[in-house]
């Protein structure tokens, strides 16, 4: 019985990591890369320059893991980044935070 209860919190540990990190399939997956690129500006700016722009601000990956999911509008200029729906707030998060390690 205790063999299965540790099998069964390691295999739900692995599961909500799975979650929290993003790459670029999540980022695909979510729509991310319809309207971004990882190096060249396309519909939106490069992910690379957002992770330049917010780079050292403490506050970044929050604030980016928001316009994520609510959209944002002027920061980039006047194309308007819709709200994305399909990304619940871990994945989000996940996203903002892989952005920001871009280089």
């Amino acid at each position: 019985m205790k063999a299965v209860w540790i099998g069964m919190v390691a295999a739900s540990a692995l599961l909500t990591v799975g979650t929290a990190q993003a790459n670029p399939d999540l980022a695909k997956k979510s729509g991310c890369l319809n309207c971004h690129t990882v190096d060249k500006k396309l519909v939106g700016p490069a992910l690379k320059d957002i992770a330049a722009k917010y780079k050292g601000d403490p506050k970044a990956a929050d604030s980016l893991a928001v316009k994520v999911q609510k959209g944002s509008q002027g920061v980039w200029g006047p194309v308007p980044m819709p709200p994305n729906a399909k990304v619940n707030e871990a994945d989000a998060k996940a996203l903002a935070q892989w952005i920001l390690t871009l280089k």
